[in-house]
């Protein structure tokens, strides 16, 4: 402890005499003792503020800290397909699977820590011929019906009850498909960046909307292709993407890619959209995402609006960035307009990243709203 009782009897006694010799003086040495003092006490100060002090919750929008898989495991779904999956979070605790867009992308590491991982069970997997699934790049049985009945065979491989689904962009489009296939298995629905899978939205992306806001690499991905005056633009993508001249593939994944970055990301600088584009398996991306469109994504036109009333019961949530340059808001606004009982979070800066700091805040606060949720566990 500070001797407190000698330090009040020093500025006493050391007051007394300088005000009896000069008061000028005394001023000088109250201000000296004064800063003596706030020296030796300050520290003890803010060391006692501290420590009455509640400790600070994490910052409620930030990710969770980076953790990884207590398990990983690969799932046999058909003679050529076999999807790898992981597990993270609680082992006990309430499950979640993940769905990543393209189609052709993977998990991602980021995607554990959208959860709380001591309340969450956290499923990730790879879609049929992506990231780690195995045969890569393999489009025979690859179509929603088939990625919908995976979903509904990791589930009950790792003996789930009801999950919760959460996708994003292509993500979104399969999560609806699925939950309208299997309602009864659906805890909760947490929507991003929706995709209806509709004519007019793969014209926008295509064929000029979309093309508008970054003309000049929208010209240099349509004139990579063969013939950029057909309106066939991802069954050329497919063809290019299967033929054997490995330059021209890898001319046309990058151009494709560098657009699809842009918009996505447009807040990004040269650097970071180039560092992006380096960390994807462009190829692959490329020709799942065109395989899928140039088949309409194997939906009928209009699908998942017409059967949205199968999720009548499910507790939904869509974020959808005002700022979305890939997946047009209108998309987002008419699925909340077919689910009366769904939230819609705008996100006035966001666009579709998911990387995008408001959008991310927005997923992560959003899931945080279902930690206590009721869920049947039929484990």
């Amino acid at each position: 402890m500070f001797p407190l009782v000698s330090t009040r009897r020093l500025l006493h006694s050391s007051l007394v005499v300088c005000f009896r010799s000069s008061p000028p003086a005394a001023c000088s040495a109250l201000c000296y003792i004064a800063l003596m003092m706030m020296r030796r006490f300050v520290p003890l100060v803010l060391l006692l503020i501290c420590l009455a002090a509640p400790a600070r919750a994490a910052e409620p929008d930030a990710l969770y800290p980076a953790i990884e898989p207590f398990r990983t495991g690969m799932l046999k779904v058909s003679p050529p397909h076999e999807l790898y999956y992981e597990l993270s979070g609680n082992p006990k605790g309430r499950p979640a699977i993940l769905l990543h867009g393209g189609p052709g992308s993977s998990s991602s590491p980021d995607g554990r820590r959208l959860h709380n991982p001591r309340r969450w069970l956290i499923v990730q997997y790879d879609q049929r011929g992506c990231g780690k699934s195995r045969p890569l790049r393999e489009l025979r049985d690859n179509d929603t019906p088939h990625l919908v009945q995976d979903i509904e065979a990791l589930r009950q491989h790792l003996h789930l009850g009801q999950v919760q689904i959460v996708g994003g962009s292509w993500g979104s489009t399969l999560a609806l498909a699925y939950a309208e296939r299997y309602p009864q298995n659906v805890s909760s629905l947490v929507l991003r960046g929706v995709y209806l899978a509709t004519a007019a939205e793969d014209d926008f992306f295509y064929y000029g909307g979309a093309g508008s806001f970054f003309p000049e690499s929208f010209e240099q991905a349509r004139d990579s292709l063969p013939h950029p005056e057909r309106h066939d633009y991802p069954q050329q993508i497919v063809s290019v993407l299967q033929g054997t001249d490995p330059a021209r593939r890898l001319k046309v994944a990058r151009a494709w890619t560098d657009f699809e970055t842009r918009l996505a990301r447009p807040e990004s600088t040269e650097e970071e959209v180039t560092k992006a584009i380096s960390d994807k398996d462009v190829e692959t991306v490329g020709l799942m995402e065109a395989y899928y469109i140039a088949h309409h994504c194997f939906l009928k036109e209009g699908q998942l609006l017409q059967d949205a009333g199968q999720l009548r019961a499910i507790p939904t949530v869509i974020i959808q960035g005002r700022l979305d340059f890939v997946c047009p808001p209108i998309a987002a606004y008419r699925l909340s307009q077919a689910l009366p009982g769904a939230r819609l979070v705008w996100v006035q800066r966001g666009g579709h990243s998911s990387r995008s700091p408001d959008v991310r805040a927005a997923l992560v606060a959003t899931i945080r709203s279902f930690d206590s949720a009721p869920l049947i566990d039929a484990r």
